[in-house]
């Protein structure tokens, strides 16, 4: 049987490529991170690890134990807890001290060529799952107005220069003013903190320039959908097929209960 591993993060992304992985035939071995990854992947997997987050040394060396030659990155790990815990490994403690920063694609390309050097192929992350990836077109009833046509544009401009930067994935504006930018806290938290100036907001998240598919690809799920709810943002623009797009008929059917618009992109 032909062995794949997951090096699995938070959320529903994971868990929908075990189970594609499984589906193709595919002995799945799991890498899972405390306060991460669900549980949920105990029951996909074939074999699961449990780690903190930042052992690289025992990573590496359960892929290896495992006699895995392809291994899959799904799901974010909270960039965040860089600096809130305690390092446990050395080995991701000299990686860092390398890297001229610690934005997300510096660590995850230097990641990639420490298991290039272990012989181990980092697969595109939206392998099995391209079926989710976000067509081109406006997916709810709602469609924007002209004003918010005006906002998606002027988005797009903003989150071009910031994925360029890789700083982050989402911009929210409204009027032609740029309310927030996501950084380090993700998309969700952008969202409530653009909030707290205005309702009516417009949420663009965008794929970087020259996006590396093996990581950090876009996700949108229902989760960021009832957060728009809560904070009464109108309109979600994305990249096409660039943009992986989960829970595909929730996020559509409660989009469409509540007056949001979902635009892949651009105005025809």
């Amino acid at each position: 049987m032909k062995r794949i591993g997951l090096i699995a993060g938070n959320g529903n992304f994971p868990l929908l490529f075990g189970k594609e992985a499984k589906k193709r035939g595919y002995f799945l071995v799991g890498i899972a991170f405390h306060g991460e990854t669900s549980p949920y992947l105990k029951r996909i997997a074939d074999k699961i690890f449990w780690l903190k987050p930042g052992e690289l040394t025992k990573c590496f060396s359960l892929l290896g134990q495992e006699k895995i030659k392809q291994v899959v990155m799904a799901g974010q790990i909270h960039h965040d807890r860089l600096f809130k815990e305690k390092l446990p490994d050395e080995e991701l403690k000299s990686l860092l001290k390398t890297l001229p920063d610690k934005r997300t694609d510096s660590l995850l390309r230097a990641i990639s060529e420490k298991l290039k050097e272990a012989r181990i192929e980092l697969l595109p992350s939206h392998i099995f799952l391209s079926h989710l990836l976000a067509e081109e077109g406006i997916l709810t009833r709602r469609k924007p107005t002209e004003d918010d046509w005006k906002d998606i544009k002027f988005g797009r401009k903003i989150a071009a220069e910031i994925t360029g930067l890789d700083i982050g994935q989402t911009v929210c504006v409204k009027n032609g003013v740029v309310l927030a930018i996501e950084a380090i806290e993700g998309t969700d938290k952008t969202i409530r903190r653009a909030s707290r100036f205005t309702r009516g907001i417009i949420v663009v998240k965008k794929a970087k320039p020259n996006q590396d598919l093996r990581f950090d690809l876009p996700v949108i799920g229902i989760r960021t959908i009832k957060t728009m709810v809560k904070t009464k943002a109108k309109v979600l623009a994305l990249d096409p097929e660039k943009t992986l797009l989960l829970d595909r008929e929730k996020v559509i059917a409660l989009s469409n209960q509540k007056g949001i618009s979902i635009v892949v992109g651009d105005e025809k």
